[in-house]
């Protein structure tokens, strides 16, 4: 059965720097888009990045763009989230997702497969 599972949450404090990890199992993930999407308490879940198969496209949201960084190993089976310059408004639930294709890369609709999430949270 395929999963995705995310590591490398934590507590930060703003301004400090965290990298997050989503290995995926069961299947090979290396021609799905991947992203990232994250949900705060009491918010909608929202789009963070994403990144095609070979990793020649990306995309952030605006509230991300030069601060997070999406990037992926297909021979590890394995997609990465930098995030620097974090800000207190970036606590959330962090979740990778595949996708098979379709949609635009922020529409959580054309995912597949999600993994559990990791949780990060930025102290002020």
């Amino acid at each position: 059965q395929a999963q995705l599972v995310e590591s490398g949450g934590g507590l930060v404090q703003a301004g400090g720097s965290l990298r997050l990890s989503c290995a995926a199992a069961g299947r090979t993930f290396s021609l799905y888009r991947m992203a990232w999407f994250r949900q705060a308490p009491g918010e909608e879940r929202e789009f963070v990045a994403a990144i095609t198969w070979s990793a020649s496209g990306t995309y952030y949201a605006d509230s991300v763009k030069g601060r997070f960084t999406i990037s992926r190993d297909n021979a590890k089976n394995t997609v990465f989230l930098q995030m620097n310059s974090l800000k207190p408004e970036d606590t959330a639930v962090y979740s990778c997702a595949a996708s098979q294709g379709g949609g635009t890369p922020p529409d959580s609709r054309y995912y597949n497969y999600w993994g559990q999430g990791t949780q990060v949270t930025v102290a002020s």
